[in-house]
């Protein structure tokens, strides 16, 4: 089974492809919406089998326009994978999974993140790697990260063997 993990944007979404057993297949921090939509990603890594989505909060504060435009293509994704398993992950969600603390920032949530997988790779953070000798986490930066966090998040994985 893959999920496919996306962290919303406004006009770019940071993807990820994960295996059930949190094994990264493919990361991208920067995938344009509309190609996106138009299942470019699908024809490049598979037909995913489930969609889990980071979900935008109110918390009171007033927002821009930026936000509701990403709740748009929020709206578009899930349309796009309809009658597949999808499920809306929550920002919320992911920091009391990932870091156990809802005060997390994204810091945090990458350092537990990098805790979880096996530093396998070489350079200076072995989860990530180097070209020449690539950790599990290899390419997954940014936004890819967040995309990563909302699939553990939706599996409910804390550890990666």
């Amino acid at each position: 089974m893959s999920i496919l993990c996306i962290d919303p944007g406004p006009t770019t979404s940071g993807v990820v492809i994960l295996r059930e057993d949190g094994v990264v297949i493919e990361a991208v921090p920067e995938f344009g919406n509309d190609r996106l939509i138009r299942s470019e990603w699908v024809a490049h890594c598979g037909d995913p089998d489930v969609l889990a989505i980071e979900m935008i909060a109110s918390y009171g504060m007033p927002v821009g326009a930026d936000v509701f435009d990403t709740c748009v293509w929020i709206g578009r994704f899930w349309q796009e994978f309809c009658g597949r398993e999808s499920a809306l992950v929550y920002r919320r969600d992911v920091k009391l999974h990932i870091c156990g603390d809802t005060r997390a920032k994204d810091a945090n949530i990458r350092r537990a993140i990098l805790d979880m997988y096996p530093p396998t790779g070489g350079g200076r953070t072995k989860q990530i790697g180097t070209k020449k000798d690539p950790g599990p986490l290899y390419g997954v930066t940014s936004h890819a990260m967040s995309a990563l966090a909302v699939g553990l998040t939706h599996l409910g994985i804390t550890e990666v063997k």
